[in-house]
């Protein structure tokens, strides 16, 4: 088999191309512009594992892969994107309906927050000696062990929607905090943040983990260290 992968030099990507053999990146950097529709032809493979994302049109980005009319399409998605109304959880689930619409055989991966995205969110917020937290759980999981599964998946026949995949640990979000603090040597005081609104009660709700599926084995503390 033939295998492409869009955002192939990203976080999450790069990991994916080293799992599979053979695989082909495919970004902007080297030509393949989804928004644009420019260097198309690029992602032409029996396997296109989908990942270069965007917070604004995800949909049209996945109508641009589609359109390759790949044998199998693998997407990666966000676990809880059907109950969180966050706009980029929307987007995720909107681009998830028009891949299981369009007939392409695929497989779907929802995978819970990243250990990138918490260390990127606690290093913008210490910035300030109060440091803002959101005040609800995180179950995140190691970019590294995600493509791995992706790339398994692709090698794989086409499964609809594959189980979900989370971290190995729920906490809340200022336990993961302190680990950030303690590993950085830095000192913050820690302030739980409450916000009104749908999205806060349903990620207060639980709407983005998935205590069943806390298959990963990589914990936010060993990502730190």
């Amino acid at each position: 088999m033939t295998f492409v992968v869009t955002g192939g030099s990203g976080s999450l990507g790069k990991h994916v191309v080293a799992a599979l053999p053979g695989a082909k990146a495919v970004s902007r950097s080297t030509g393949t512009d989804l928004l644009r529709g420019t260097g198309l032809n690029a992602l032409r493979a029996d396997v296109v594992v989908h990942c270069a994302t965007s917070f604004r049109h995800e949909v049209r980005m996945a109508r641009a892969v589609l359109a390759s009319k790949p044998a199998h399409l693998v997407y990666i998605s966000i676990v809880g994107c059907h109950e969180v109304p966050l706009p980029y959880y929307k987007q995720k689930l909107a681009a998830e309906r028009v891949i299981i619409d369009s007939g392409v055989p695929h497989t779907i991966l929802r995978a819970t927050q990243f250990h990138s995205l918490l260390h990127k969110m606690f290093e913008g917020s210490s910035k300030l000696p109060l440091m803002l937290v959101p005040g609800f759980r995180f179950q995140p999981v190691d970019e590294a062990e995600v493509g791995l599964e992706l790339a398994a998946l692709a090698q794989a026949p086409p499964a609809g929607k594959a189980p979900e995949m989370g971290g190995p640990e729920i906490r809340e979000a200022v336990d993961f905090a302190r680990m950030y603090l303690a590993a950085t040597g830095k000192k913050r005081t820690l302030v739980p943040l409450k916000v009104p609104g749908a999205t806060y009660r349903a990620y207060r709700a639980g709407g983005n983990l998935t205590p069943g599926r806390a298959v990963g084995k990589r914990t936010f503390e060993d990502y730190l260290s």
